[in-house]
């Protein structure tokens, strides 16, 4: 049988990831959909769609979705849900997971990773991160978890966009796009969301494309609030730079405090001795896995004709050979990280050590 794709939804509280939820499992869509819920926070789905039924753990509904509320672990959960499907008691065609707005979506991730049970049932698809436009600066000064959810997101939709001005949104998307540049950002209006943007998104897929924001890239069009900029390290004899945003960020009018939660673009030209990079990948994220959010490349390695694509959370790395470089394109590594007080210092030097 297929695997059964499953999608992370997370965001804080009030961010509308109920709202959203509502319209996907209400709209006319043809998919049959399970939605396993948290069952913590204080706005649960059933109060309103669902008659609930103290009973009954999982909800059959008339446009043929199931709605589910967690009363043990995620992984027995889901391990219920797939037997279920197996045993043709329960019809549904991919899962959504609705984590509390104080969750730390990466242990969810991990489920699907370390359980062979489940990673012979499910396949994750993506996280789809939701920040209340009005709340969410003080949310990511204050709480981590916010910060996280952002750090850990394949998809950014920012609800409440009309309740601020359009610099705050405008300041609001840059800093978002500073902590992950990979999550493409949208402003979305009462959850009103294309499924196509929700579902499918294949960002645990290692050969997705690696999107990084291309402004992101041009670190020079920054100004910073330093008195000095020593973020920006460039060896143009080997054709590699290094970029760590997070500080300050540009234009001169964002004066939030640094985010903890930072991501770091890393490129050159010249390839990766496999054995060498392997050890220090190895490494790090023995020393650093807790505190690597997500992270992802696209690696030009000696000793093959083929791109290596490779990707993480946490502890967990995999890596798998891509596509063949095409005749006359530029054969370059490209990395981002994002993670919580990232070790840039040691991750530059570690790769630029495990260069052939």
């Amino acid at each position: 049988m297929a695997l059964i794709p499953a999608t992370i939804l997370t965001g804080f509280l009030g961010s509308g990831k109920t709202t959203l939820l509502k319209r996907v499992l209400t709209e006319a869509h043809g998919q049959r959909i399970a939605v396993i819920e948290n069952e913590f926070g204080a706005e649960n789905i059933d109060n309103e769609i669902l008659v609930a039924d103290t009973e009954e753990q999982i909800v059959q509904m008339s446009n043929g979705c199931v709605c589910c509320t967690i009363r043990e672990d995620l992984r027995s959960t889901l391990s219920l849900l797939a037997a279920k499907r197996r045993k043709g008691l329960l019809a549904f065609d991919r899962v959504i997971i609705e984590t509390t707005g104080l969750a730390d979506p990466g242990p969810v991730a991990q489920t699907f990773f370390m359980d062979d049970e489940i990673a012979e049932s499910y396949l994750l698809d993506a996280i789809v991160t939701l920040v209340d436009a009005k709340h969410a600066p003080q949310q990511l000064d204050e709480r981590q978890e916010a910060r996280r959810q952002v750090g850990f997101a394949d998809q950014i939709f920012i609800s409440k966009a009309d309740l601020v001005t359009p610099e705050a949104l405008d300041a609001l998307i840059h800093r978002l796009k500073h902590m992950n540049p990979r999550a493409p950002i949208e402003p979305v209006h009462f959850g009103q969301v294309p499924l196509s943007k929700v579902l499918d998104l294949r960002g645990f897929n290692l050969n997705a494309k690696l999107e990084i924001d291309p402004d992101f890239l041009q670190a020079d069009g920054h100004a910073h609030d330093h008195e000095h900029d020593d973020h920006r390290h460039c060896d143009h004899e080997h054709g590699h730079c290094a970029h760590e945003h997070g500080h300050g960020h540009g234009h001169g009018k964002h004066h939030h405090r640094d985010d903890d939660v930072q991501s770091f673009v890393w490129r050159s030209q010249r390839p990766f001795d496999p054995h060498k990079l392997e050890d220090f990948l190895g490494a790090v994220v023995q020393v650093w896995g807790p505190k690597l959010l997500r992270y992802k490349g696209v690696l030009y390695m000696q000793g093959t004709d083929r791109k290596v694509i490779f990707q993480g959370v946490h502890q967990l790395m995999g890596s798998d050979l891509g596509p063949v470089w095409k005749p006359g394109e530029t054969r370059e590594s490209k990395m981002v990280f994002i993670g919580i007080d990232l070790p840039r210092d040691i991750l530059v030097q570690g790769l630029e050590q495990s260069l052939a």
